[in-house]
């Protein structure tokens, strides 16, 4: 199988699969609480953050490079009665006016970004004043064993995994692009000790000056 197909056809469907598990449900409803208006939403993958969406919520720009991806989200929309807008393709640069959103969201989606940075520019950018993005992600943790190994295995992971990270800082990049975060927490995923580099998760709420 070449890599093209591997990465546009196989990884949208194990990415599904792997992240819809009730553990990970949890958190989504959680970071997902105190989401309103009109919500842009990067890496919207194959929707599974819809049916955690609360009522304040009217309309989801959703930027999702996958055409797999976009497809698997089709009967996700369909049973949600808030609208979905297929936004753009790239989270760098979002073809959205300036401050036009209530709210944002990622989920699992700044790894694979090539530079997170621009991406959380462009957030803030599209976001209106008092406007907060909702995120929940994986990245760098914080013990030093674990650490070694998510560097060692980090080229591996890119190639199997559609180009993901697993050494972001999801908190450094949110303190460097002049995020504020409300609140955050560092839970860690189930599973066993060999997961680890896998399962150190940030979540929470942030805003900007």
């Amino acid at each position: 199988m070449s890599r093209a197909l591997w990465t546009d056809h196989v990884v949208p469907r194990l990415t599904d699969v792997s992240l819809r598990n009730e553990e990970i449900g949890r958190l989504r409803a959680r970071v997902c609480e105190g989401l309103t208006g009109d919500v842009l939403e990067i890496g919207f993958g194959s929707g599974l953050n819809m049916r955690f969406l609360p009522g304040d919520v009217t309309h989801v720009s959703a930027v999702e490079p996958s055409e797999v991806g976009w497809r698997l989200s089709e009967r996700r929309r369909a049973r949600s009665s808030v609208p979905v807008d297929r936004a753009g393709l790239d989270g760098q640069h979002l073809a959205l006016p300036d401050h036009s959103h209530d709210s944002a969201l990622v989920t699992f989606s700044l790894c694979t970004i090539p530079d997170p940075a621009s991406a959380l520019l462009e957030v803030q950018r599209v976001l209106r004043p008092g406007g907060r993005l909702h995120l929940l992600e994986h990245g760098l943790a914080p013990d030093p064993g674990v650490r070694r190994w998510q560097h060692r295995l980090e080229p591996a992971q890119r190639r199997l995994a559609g180009g993901c990270h697993l050494t972001r800082d999801v908190a450094g990049l949110l303190r460097s692009g002049g995020w504020q975060p409300e609140w955050l927490e560092h839970p860690d995923l189930p599973g066993p000790k060999a997961a680890r580099p896998w399962t150190y998760v940030t979540m929470g709420v942030a805003t900007f000056d």
